[in-house]
This record gives C-alpha cells, structure tokens and sequence, in this order.
C-alpha cells in the first residue's frame, strides 16, 4: 500500500491535464470579462442612438416638407 502512494505521488501524466484545465478556465473567464464590457458598451450605444432617432422630426432631413431635394 505504501508503494502505491510512493508510485501515485511520482506520476505525472495527470499534470498536462491539470494544466489545459487551468488555462481553459482562465480563456473562459477572459471571455466573459470581455463580454460584459462589450454589452455594457453596446447597451449605451443602443440608448443612444434610440434618444436620438427619437428626437429627430419626419421629413426634416434635407430640409423640405418632403425631405428630398427640390428641383
């Protein structure tokens, strides 16, 4: 039985599988940090640009009544 644990604590064929675990899960995070900063950032443009379009009278862009050009 001590053998066992001598022979155990001296294998490392687990260890390259310890280590793509380790780096996969650091890969997601980064992925999900990167994320939320892009829906955060995506969320005010959004706000935005619908405050804008909402401000904006029909017809005014171009400057006549029917906002194309005139003759």
């Amino acid at each position: 039985m001590i053998n066992f644990f001598k022979n155990f604590s001296k294998d490392e064929s687990g260890a390259v599988t310890v280590d793509w675990v380790v780096l996969t899960a650091a890969v997601v995070g980064l992925a999900v940090a990167a994320y939320s900063s892009i829906e955060t950032g995506a969320t005010g443009l959004t706000a935005s640009t619908n405050t804008f379009m909402g401000e904006q009278a029909p017809g005014a862009v171009g400057g006549g009544e029917g906002g194309g050009e005139e003759g």
